[in-house]
């Protein structure tokens, strides 16, 4: 157990950067060895159709330096999910976050059925680790985002000015096995969300991901609540369905922001699919970093 970070000695120069990747994973620890596959990895990998590979915080940073982009990375925590040495923790993310600092920005995530050791969790990341952020996955955390048992978490991250990203829609985990793995998808209904975005005005809120089959009610959200953001990960952006270009394009310009899902999606790709839609040259600089840029606090 890491007792504290290290100090961040840079910070993300806007200027130099080209994009800001809101949704990147990290599967590996960095004391895990190089050939580990977390199993997630294996199951996501051969949902999207592409090779199986961990990354730890520190080879994010290298392959997203190298690519002038920053990137928002996170794990997913699951309360009765078997404890494994080769899976990155909250602390590791934020102190090598903290290491890479001129380009890696660090999300925590905490099941909600932790309860008050979960929110207690929650502010000593915030506090002695500094997260920028918090990331949910109802469906895999087996959760409606509108439980009063997770508003506890939500008032210390609003409280710290934090923003709280949540996935919505059809969940790649557990696709195709016996029963879909166990994954319910309705847990993630974007319509869920915007009970809390009533509940707590103050809390920035990300939609990630194209919401199928959701997709109108995560504009309508979107569109109603101005703390309300939706993330463009976990998709090629060849598919996404006209409406949210159109809104993209429109009412919602300053409110998307790009995301990838990596490493199951990668920026080359996500970019060059891109160019295949009707997106407008003048909503890019914002999708690509602006937007984000504001969200984040960066400027």
């Amino acid at each position: 157990m890491t007792d504290s970070p290290a100090s961040p000695a840079r910070s993300i120069d806007l200027d130099r950067i080209v994009a800001i990747d809101v949704h990147t994973h990290v599967h590996r620890s960095v004391s895990a060895p190089a050939t580990t596959v977390d199993a997630e990895v294996t199951e996501l990998a051969s949902y999207f159709k592409t090779q199986p590979v961990s990354y730890t915080v520190d080879e994010l940073a290298a392959y997203y330096r190298e690519r002038n982009m920053a990137a928002v990375t996170f794990i997913v925590d699951v309360k009765d999910r078997p404890e494994d040495p080769a899976r990155p923790t909250n602390e590791e993310v934020a102190v090598r976050a903290a290491e890479n600092a001129d380009i890696i920005i660090p999300f925590a995530s905490i099941d909600p059925s932790r309860g008050a050791a979960g929110v207690r969790e929650a502010r000593r990341l915030i506090e002695d680790f500094g997260v920028r952020g918090f990331k949910f996955h109802p469906s895999i955390q087996a959760f409606q985002p509108n439980d009063r048992l997770a508003y506890p978490l939500y008032e210390v991250i609003e409280e710290a000015g934090l923003p709280a990203l949540f996935h919505t829609g059809q969940s790649g985990s557990g696709a195709g096995q016996r029963g879909g793995g166990g994954v319910r998808l309705a847990y993630s209904n974007p319509m869920f969300v915007d009970d809390v975005a009533v509940d707590f005005p103050d809390l920035p809120i990300v939609l990630a991901h194209p919401s199928f089959p959701w997709q109108e009610e995560a504009l309508a959200v979107a569109v109603h609540k101005p703390q309300v953001y939706i993330d463009l990960s976990g998709w090629s952006p060849k598919y996404f369905p006209p409406i949210l270009v159109q809104y993209a394009n429109t009412l919602l310009k300053d409110k998307v922001l790009f995301g990838t899902d990596f490493p199951v999606l990668t920026p080359e790709r996500w970019r060059a699919d891109l160019a295949k839609t009707s997106l407008r040259d003048e909503v890019k600089p914002g999708l690509f970093k602006d937007n984000a840029a504001r969200l984040l606090g960066l400027v």
